[in-house]
């Protein structure tokens, strides 16, 4: 299916509103662009199973359709239910990630299959899941309970960002070669595996699925979009997005999240 488009899209402040609902014009235009032959794709910072919550409420099961999650971690076929892709942390650079973020006072967690692993019940944990809806365990030593290599750690900080901005740069020398980080919004810095980025996701599904990259569109509002936006064909950031986004895109536009961008972008560039 050469002939076919293949849409990124971002979830957060993206697709979903403010208030975390999908509008039905957003709804319908994506199940138009999908019986149109078109493929979908969910494009998020989100671990699979929180991810899989939102495909399954939006109906996102039928072929064409998939999911980027962890940020590119994880590639996931939600027709098939199935993983496609995936890299994780190396567990002694878990460990030493966890040692750095509580030497510098930062809440630090990570992710096992279905669950948010964190040391301490918090007022960063309670913002996350609030807007994740994830299950979330207590472990008095993460990096020792860990049962495999994660997918992603994030670190959060709600009031001042350059604290986050601080560690970042002390730590490049030592993540250089080993890690990935980013801001996914201004209270999150995420850390993945080395390499992965939205953008390199979508250059992979476009080998996987036999499509052209002239046929891609990726919509975005962040920092961590940023690359998915430039590596498609029509990189877009949504009215409501940050400046660097808008700067990388191609187009913005006219509607922000609450106000059925998606659909315009389906109108505008798949239908």
């Amino acid at each position: 299916m050469r002939d076919s488009k293949i849409l990124f899209v971002d979830l957060d402040a993206t697709l979903l509103s403010d208030d975390k609902i999908i509008s039905a014009k957003n709804r319908q235009a994506i199940h138009s662009a999908l019986n149109a032959g078109n493929y979908v794709v969910v494009a998020t910072g989100r671990p699979v199973e929180s991810g899989r919550v939102v495909v399954k409420e939006l109906g996102l099961t039928m072929p064409g359709c998939y999911m980027i999650a962890f940020n590119g971690s994880v590639l996931y076929d939600c027709s098939a239910d199935r993983v496609l892709c995936q890299k994780t942390i190396p567990i002694q650079y878990v460990y030493q990630l966890f040692d750095k973020a509580h030497r510098a006072g930062i809440y630090i967690q990570t992710y096992n299959q279905a669950e948010i692993l964190t040391e301490k019940h918090s007022e960063e944990l309670d913002y996350y899941i609030a807007r994740t809806k994830m299950k979330y365990k207590l472990q008095q030593d993460v990096s020792m309970a860990l049962e495999e290599e994660p997918y992603k750690i994030l670190m959060i900080n709600l009031e001042n960002r350059q604290i986050l901005e601080e560690f970042q740069r002390t730590n490049a020398a030592w993540a250089e070669g080993k890690l990935t980080s980013f801001f996914s919004c201004n209270e999150y810095l995420e850390y993945c595996p080395l390499g992965v980025s939205k953008g390199a996701a979508v250059e992979y599904l476009c080998r996987f699925l036999n499509i052209p990259i002239e046929h891609t569109i990726a919509v975005g509002d962040e920092k961590n979009d940023i690359s998915m936006i430039k590596s498609a064909h029509i990189g877009v950031a949504m009215k409501n997005a940050v400046e660097e986004a808008k700067e990388a895109a191609d187009y913005v536009t006219e509607n922000d999240n609450n106000h059925d961008a998606i659909a315009e972008v389906i109108e505008k560039f798949v239908l």
